[in-house]
C-alpha cells in the first residue's frame, strides 16, 4: 500500500460523513470508508504528530514520488522497481 504522512495540523477534512475510525489496541488507530472500507488513514499513538495517509485516497495531482519500498522481492513481476527507492526486505 503506497502512503505518505503528514501532521495532523496540517490536515482539513471537508466532509467526514463516511470516515470511521478503527483502534484495534491501545497503541493504533484506522481510518477508514465506512462504506466501500477503504483504507484511508493510520496513526500510531507513539507518534502523535503524523497521520499516515493512503496515496490512493489522493486527487490528482499528488506530486508524491516513491522514496521507500518494503518486501520488493515478494512483489508481482509486473513491479516496475525504481532506480534510487530505498528497498527493504522482509526479514524473518
Amino acid at each position: 500500500m503506497a502512503a505518505t504522512a503528514a501532521r495532523p495540523d496540517q490536515v482539513t477534512f471537508v466532509e467526514d460523513d463516511t470516515l470511521t475510525w478503527y483502534q484495534p489496541d491501545d497503541t493504533v488507530e484506522y481510518g477508514f470508508c465506512n462504506r466501500c472500507g477503504s483504507s484511508l488513514f493510520w496513526r500510531a499513538w507513539a507518534i502523535p504528530d503524523k497521520l499516515c495517509i493512503t496515496a490512493g485516497s489522493l486527487d490528482q495531482p499528488t506530486g508524491l514520488t516513491t522514496t521507500k519500498a518494503w518486501w520488493i522481492a515478494e512483489a508481482g513481476d509486473y513491479h516496475v522497481r525504481a532506480p534510487g527507492v530505498d528497498e527493504h526486505q522482509f526479514e524473518d
